[in-house]
């Protein structure tokens, strides 16, 4: 797949992307980033303007983010040549906050601000818009566990609901190995190693198929950090309609802490938990701090419905729209230009 990257996109590569092997200077964190977007709401800009000299001059003045680490990561165009060359060849796309198409749109909703600045990804992009449910658990995960977990994505896959998970060994490799074998669609948030990840075979296979896509918002090549691990676990939450526990250990681990997240959340999403004598105290914990038990389900048809009968939310559904990189600030005061499409 040729990769097309909208003028706003390479600009956020360019000062939030990790290219090649230079780690002469440090891309724009998550925070920096969004003082960056409000500056330019502020402004009446677009991340490409950025890609003008007068203009990013005084965006790292406005920002007071060092003007020549602006520079030079704006200037690592030649570096960006390469990367976007690589990722090309590997069968790897980059889309980023800015873009209307493709971009989760549920990111935007959901987390704000805290979207994810860029995503790379494989596979069909246009399974990014999201549904179904979010099955995580522990590595860790005994054999009644296991049973749950393969039934539970199964019943994903009869119903058409994609079943959403991160990749890891124990319930999420056990999740989307049964979802596909089911004939279902998985959509896999990677905390690291998304290229490797890739081209495993079975991976490959089911990408072929349109079965699957993986995303990430770290590099292609990331290796395993708990700080990344952490990071991807609302979004993994954010892309589902709801999330469903198999094990959790109490106040420990990334399950415990992803979960424990979403519901804390104001626009938290309904986390239902595995329950039963032989769980973790940690699915316990979970409901005692607002999940809700899954519910046997005898009826395989109609599990959304089944599910949504559950959920008693008060005030009115936020209608669907096509968000901009900007609508996740609420502080926007005046019109800014309308968005460039993809080609």
């Amino acid at each position: 797949m040729t990769t097309f990257l909208t003028n706003d996109t390479k600009a956020v590569i360019l000062l939030c992307g990790v290219l090649g092997n230079d780690r002469s200077v440090k891309p724009l964190a998550q925070k920096e980033y969004t003082l960056l977007v409000q500056w330019l709401i502020n402004n009446h800009m677009r991340p490409k303007d950025l890609l003008e000299q007068e203009n990013a001059v005084a965006a790292a003045t406005g920002t007071k983010i060092d003007p020549q680490r602006f520079s030079t990561l704006l200037g690592r165009g030649v570096q960006l040549g390469f990367a976007v060359e690589e990722w090309q060849r590997n069968g790897i796309w980059i889309i980023s906050r800015s873009d209307t198409d493709y971009y989760p749109v549920r990111y935007k909703r959901h987390l704000k601000d805290k979207a994810p600045p860029l995503l790379f990804g494989v596979g069909n992009r246009s399974l990014l818009i999201g549904g179904g449910i979010a099955i995580v658990g522990s590595r860790n995960v005994d054999a009644e566990g296991q049973a749950f977990t393969r039934e539970a994505a199964e019943l994903c896959a009869y119903n058409k609901m994609p079943v959403v998970s991160g990749g890891a060994r124990g319930v999420d490799q056990i999740a989307m190995t049964a979802a596909l074998d089911a004939g279902g669609i998985t959509i896999g948030v990677l905390a690291e190693n998304l290229l490797k990840k890739s081209i495993e075979k079975s991976a490959r296979k089911a990408i072929a198929k349109g079965q699957m896509v993986l995303i990430s918002p770290y590099h292609p090549n990331a290796r395993f950090m708990v700080g990344t691990a952490m990071g991807r676990n609302k979004l993994i939450y954010s892309l589902a309609d709801y999330g469903l526990v198999v094990n959790a250990e109490y106040n420990k681990g990334g399950t415990w802490a992803g979960a424990t997240e979403e519901l804390k959340r104001d626009n938290a999403l309904t986390v239902f938990v595995r329950s039963g004598t032989n769980v973790p105290l940690g699915n316990t914990k979970l409901l005692e701090a607002g999940a809700l038990e899954w519910p046997a389900i005898t009826i395989r048809e109609n599990l959304p419905q089944q599910l949504g009968e559950l959920v008693v939310k008060p005030g009115k559904p936020n209608k669907h729209k096509d968000l901009d990189l900007f609508d996740s600030f609420a502080t926007q005061k005046a019109p800014i230009h309308e968005p460039e499409k993809q080609t």
